[in-house]
């Protein structure tokens, strides 16, 4: 401590042109200094505006971390150029940890750390530092920044952050074969020292492992490590900083490392020959035994292929591999006869399905073992010399006839007896009998091939010593037809001919059917009978394929003379004996038009008389048919023309204006239309109810504003309007009114003579001429008769 402070001094006397000089001893390289200027104003010694040159600055403190002492750990020292040593200035601290980890003497700027501090929680601290006037209160000099550094000591070990490790490797892998790479983290300062500096070395684990000391990559250190022989390694690893040396700290590690397999080991069966014993009785496809080959690798590279290796008796058996177990399962491919052959011999492969071509040079990667098979003799039931019996018999054999017999044998060594009998199921097996020491099969009943064209039904034999043990055998039998049926006519026995038709005429083709079944077909042949040859009416044209044809011999035919015809038409068989049958067909004559087609089979026996058709009968009731709707349309347009041509129905009628091209009979017709109207307009006709229309809610009538001129039409417009506000018929929707008054007050007055005071002979038209072109034939009308009046005086 002393030695510090003289060396803080020295530094203070050397510097002494700077205004703030923090002093610290520390190492050379780790100093940083930096040249300065500032304007200092001292009242009464130097001027505003002249410069005084600071000299370096040191901006960097150091501090040891974790101190132990019982003093506050001195830190450094800071002095200003205007501090006379009289007590007129005084230091200040602030920034990081001023007051609480840092303090300063404000008259000597001695800077303490007043407790232990950790450079892993807290590297550095920056600090702001100022010298003050005691008497005024103010700063002799801006504030002046440095940072106070805690320097590192080794008081943290290595700390493997992944740790434990799990890792593997193959096994038979060479040396140097790369496993896992460890990485262990000191938090001391790596730029300080060695306290950082780590270096890994294996505590356990070796022979079989090493480490890189400075990478931490752990490799194989031993050649053909087998994992057959061990798989499991547990390695324990130490990192220690200091580079190692003496008193530097150290952490551990544990690296789990586990051989993973390679196929380097083939199959090996653990004997040489395996004997199996199966009974005779065994079936086909059951698994008869079990052989095992044993490889000491894991997974698939332990999974193994069985083979049966071609040679004696390898053709009855074969063999499949358990997934689960990796056995070779034998089974049975072929049943076994322990009389024929009593044991079987071969030999059975057992090989890897995934090799490793790096481990070739080993050897060959399967075995062989020999199997030998022992038959075991059983007792067996007995066996027919045929699977299956077919035989034949011709219906209405006669009861008790042998038509074939079934034959089995005991097979074992101590031939045993056999007994046979029929497996009844149905009825139906009673048509037959078996004897049961022969197995001769005979008819029990009379056989009808039309009824039931063949037999099934199964035969069972059994051994006299063990009625037990059976087996079964089915026979078919078939019915053989005997030739008992004669042909019928397989269409119907009734046709037609045309009273128009043609000889050579064919009316019909026939076909026949035989009851009877002939395994090579049945042939017909088709002929007229004797009686019927000498007839002139019809003939049988036999086509030889079994068909015939009836055709004609006459040139047409008459229903009024004969309708019906009878035709016997003789059929026969090809089989023997010899069937025939006699088949009437009827033939009935039909009236047919030009083309043949049918129009009547049956008699008119009502109009036959007359001679009138059926057709002529629907043709003359079709006609009253059509009168009597003429009749009635013509009433019907009679009594529609009565009603109103206005109104005719219930329809709705909108807006529709009527048209009449009618002129009217002049002045004498005084019928066609009502003339009271044009002859005074104040008479008004009584409200009539409509008859086209429903009557409906009365409706208020419609106040209209009054017109000043033309009075007589504006009251005659509006009586007419009344009258169609208050009728309560009037349609809900706009309707067109038309009113034929002409109005009072016109120039010309009126042009009718109705209601005229005076005579036509008082008439001057002369004011006609006035009106214009348009009224021009109007006045050369009535001037010509003017002119020709003799009573007019000129």
């Amino acid at each position: 401590m002393l030695t510090r402070n003289c060396l803080s001094l020295l530094l203070w006397v050397l510097f002494d042109g700077g205004l703030l000089t923090p002093l610290h001893p520390q190492p050379q390289q780790n100093l940083e200094a930096e040249p300065r200027e500032n304007v200092v104003q001292v009242p009464g010694r130097r001027s505003s505006a002249q410069r005084v040159k600071r000299g370096w600055v040191w901006n960097q403190f150091f501090v040891l971390e974790e101190y132990m002492g019982s003093e506050p750990q001195y830190v450094g020292k800071l002095h200003s150029d205007l501090d006379k040593g009289v007590g007129t200035v005084k230091y200040t601290l602030s920034g990081d940890g001023a007051g609480t980890v840092f303090t300063i003497d404000e008259t000597t700027g001695d800077i303490h750390a007043i407790r232990s501090l950790d450079r892993e929680e807290k590297p550095f601290y920056t600090l702001r530092a100022q010298a003050v006037d005691v008497d005024t209160k103010k700063p002799l000099e801006p504030e002046s920044e440095f940072i106070i550094k805690v320097q590192d000591i080794n008081d943290n070990e290595p700390k493997f952050l992944d740790g434990p490790y799990v890792a593997s490797v193959p096994e038979m892998s060479p040396v140097g074969a790369y496993v896992l790479q460890v990485k262990a983290t000191d938090a001391d300062d790596p730029t300080y020292g060695n306290s950082a500096r780590v270096v890994y070395s294996i505590l356990q684990g070796q022979p079989y492992f090493s480490i890189d000391p400075k990478t931490g990559v752990i490799r194989t250190a031993l050649p053909n490590m087998d994992r057959e022989v061990k798989e499991q390694y547990q390695v324990l690893i130490q990192a220690k900083d200091m580079g190692g040396q003496l008193g530097g700290l150290a952490g551990t590690t544990t690296v789990n490392i586990t051989l993973t397999d390679v196929n380097d080991n083939p199959p090996r069966f653990p004997k040489s020959i395996f004997h199996l014993k199966v009974p005779e009785s065994s079936h086909v496809g059951s698994a008869i035994g079990r052989i095992r080959a044993v490889d000491p690798d894991f997974g698939q590279n332990a999974e193994i292929e069985y083979n049966i290796v071609p040679g004696d008796g390898g053709n009855l058996f074969d063999i499949t591999t358990d997934e689960n177990t990796q056995e070779g399962v034998i089974k049975l491919k072929k049943p076994l006869d322990f009389e024929t052959k009593k044991a079987y011999t071969f030999k059975v492969e057992a090989s890897n399905l995934h090799l490793d071509h790096r481990f070739h040079s080993v050897g060959p990667f399967k075995d062989t073992a020999t199997v030998k098979i022992n038959v075991l003799d059983m007792d067996e039931p007995p066996v027919f010399s045929k699977p299956t019996y077919t035989m034949e018999v011709y219906e209405d054999t006669p009861v008790g006839t042998i038509i074939g017999a079934v034959t089995a044998q005991d097979l074992d060594a101590g031939s045993s007896s056999v007994r046979y009998f029929i497996d009844w199921k149905n009825d139906v097996d009673n048509y037959f009998t078996i004897d049961a020491t022969e197995g001769t099969i005979a008819t029990n009943e009379l056989l009808d091939r039309e009824s039931t064209a063949q037999y099934n039904f199964s035969i069972i034999a059994s051994k006299v010593s063990n009625p037990l043990l059976t087996s079964k055998v089915n026979v078919i039998i078939n019915v053989l037809d005997v030739n008992e049926f004669p042909p019928e006519i397989s269409v119907p026995y009734e046709t037609s001919v045309c009273e128009n038709a043609k000889p050579g005429q064919v009316i019909q083709t026939v076909t026949a059917a035989d009851k009877d079944l002939s395994p090579a077909g049945q042939r017909f042949s088709f002929r007229l009978s004797a009686e019927a040859s000498n007839k002139p009416n019809f003939t049988v044209h036999d086509y030889r394929n079994n068909t015939a044809g009836i055709e004609t011999r006459r040139n047409g035919y008459n229903r009024r003379q004969q309708e019906l015809y009878f035709l016997p038409v003789v059929i026969e068989d090809s089989s023997y004996p010899v069937q025939s049958s006699t088949n009437t067909m009827t033939i009935r004559v039909c009236r047919c038009d030009s083309d043949g087609t049918i129009l009547s089979c049956n008699v008119e026996a009502i109009f036959l008389p007359v001679g009138l058709s059926t057709g002529a009968l629907i043709a003359i009731l079709l006609c009253i048919v059509i009168l009597l709707v003429i009749v009635v349309l013509y009433v019907a347009l009679r009594r529609q023309k009565k009603k109103d041509t206005l109104m005719t129905s219930k329809e709705d009628i909108r807006d529709n204006v009527i048209h009449y091209d009618d002129e009217g009979g002049g002045e004498e017709d005084t019928q066609a239309f009502d003339i009271g109207a044009l002859r005074n307009p104040k008479v008004i006709e009584d409200n009539k109810i409509r008859r086209d229309i429903k009557p409906d809610t009365l409706r208020f009538p419609r106040q209209r504003p009054p017109v000043e001129d033309n009075t007589d039409i504006r009251n005659f417009i509006n009586q007419r309007l009344q009258e169609n506000d208050v009728d309560p018929t009037a349609p809900p929707y706009d309707s067109l009114a038309t009113y034929a008054y002409e109005g009072n007050g016109s120039v010309a007055e009126s042009l009718s003579s109705i209601d005229s005071l005076t005579t036509e002979a008082d008439q001057d038209y002369d004011y006609l001429n006035d009106w214009g072109p348009r009224f021009k034939i109007l006045a050369d009308m009535f001037g010509e008769e003017e002119s020709y009046n003799p009573d007019k005086v000129t």
